[in-house]
């Protein structure tokens, strides 16, 4: 754009992703959506195709999104300096994370009357779910808690009280509130470092990284909650523990669903659960694999900086987990709102998006064909700057001449 003078008019600067922000929306209400899928199918006579669409959720995981991230392609737009202020103030993006929580517990609750009916005669379902359907409703529903958990990080690392309590309710239906203290006070501070349980290690298989950072995650919050309740002189049986009172909001969510529905749905209640914070775990998988802070002359770590988070900007997830593959400008700068996140110069990158890297992470050898080599190609072959697997250490370093 040029003046009648001939000089150059600078073209404002717009977010090209602002109203795509709203796709986030489908996960907490793809279940409704495939409720009406099946009831047209089954209107059509299409009855034996029609509990496909009970699965919903891993096809958008597994088939759609990677399809799309494949056709679509790295966002390769960043927010210039001269508008962040703006856009990190802009209220319509926190109102579509807002957004989120209503239709998530909707969802889960049209979920529970699903799975508990005898008879689905409106949808042409006679005689209710049968297993394979009420798996495939779980996995979906699980699929709306893992991104909700995602929803809750976006909305746990800010500094309002209530986007603060926002992300605790999130984090309600997956039963993993004790996430919003360990990822805010123990894995910012220990990120790609041996001493973080949900940083991966090259060597290290997903199967092998979620029982350790399931576990090592609840230990650290409950120690992180412990020592501060011990600061204020108090002990950690007490309703002020966030880990407690996070968990007992789980707690009265699934005994209220139970009693409104039947014990019957404590099953589908941790089936979705477990998927769901599943899918967060891969995620972490993914995101620090094998990276390496080193330790400084006075043993320290140094600071963690874009080289220590794998990063992704393949738009079609990221308008879904709201920036996340962004990571290395999201360690650097915890606070700064999704929607002001960077693809970061220095930072390793994913050759897909997350979506298309979850289903390599379940398969080890696969997994480590593709990103081994990358781990070692960041570091210039070193393997001495890898985190490396403990108990594969020995054989590793053999194979690349390491004493």
């Amino acid at each position: 754009m040029h003046s009648e003078a001939g000089e150059r008019i600078p073209v404002p600067w717009r977010d090209r992703k602002r109203h795509l922000w709203l796709l986030g929306l489908v996960p907490p209400t793809a279940v409704f959506v495939a409720a009406g899928l099946v009831w047209g199918f089954n209107e059509l006579g299409w009855s034996a195709m029609s509990p496909i669409w009970w699965w919903i959720g891993p096809i958008l995981v597994y088939a759609l999104l990677p399809v799309l991230d494949l056709w679509f392609g790295p966002d390769g737009q960043n927010p210039p300096d001269e508008v962040m202020e703006r856009l990190e103030n802009d209220r319509y993006y926190r109102y579509c994370t807002y957004a989120y929580i209503p239709f998530q517990l909707a969802s889960l609750v049209f979920a529970c009357y699903l799975w508990s009916a005898d008879d689905l005669g409106w949808l042409g379902v006679p005689d209710g779910l049968g297993p394979v359907s009420r798996i495939g409703l779980a996995l979906s529903i699980g699929v709306m808690g893992g991104i909700g958990i995602n929803t809750a990080h976006e909305l746990g690392h800010k500094k309002d009280d209530l986007e603060r309590r926002l992300s605790k309710i999130t984090l309600a239906q997956t039963f993993y509130g004790h996430f919003y203290i360990e990822h805010n006070r123990g894995h910012h501070v220990w990120v790609s470092t041996p001493e973080d349980p949900a940083s991966s290690r090259l060597g290290e298989s997903f199967w092998a990284f979620l029982p350790r950072s399931v576990w090592g995650s609840l230990r650290s919050s409950w120690e992180l909650e412990k020592a501060r309740l011990q600061r204020l002189g108090k002990g950690p049986w007490t309703i002020r523990n966030d880990v407690l009172n996070a968990w007992l909001m789980s707690v009265v969510l699934w005994a209220g669903l139970a009693a409104v529905f039947g014990w019957e749905v404590l099953p589908f209640l941790v089936i979705q659960g477990v998927y769901g914070f599943s899918l967060l775990e891969t995620v972490n998988y993914l995101e620090h694999y094998g990276l390496l802070r080193q330790k400084t002359a006075g043993g320290r770590y140094e600071r963690c900086t874009p080289e220590h988070s794998w990063n992704s900007d393949h738009i079609c997830t990221n308008i879904f987990l709201c920036h996340l593959q962004r990571h290395s400008d999201h360690h650097a700068n915890p606070t700064r709102r999704y929607q002001t996140l960077r693809s970061m110069d220095g930072a390793p990158n994913l050759p897909g998006g997350y979506a298309s890297m979850i289903t390599l992470a379940y398969f080890p050898p696969v997994w480590r064909r593709v990103m081994d080599r990358r781990v070692l190609a960041h570091y210039d072959g070193d393997i001495t700057r890898v985190n490396v697997q403990p108990s594969r250490r020995e054989k590793i370093h053999a194979r690349y001449g390491v004493a």
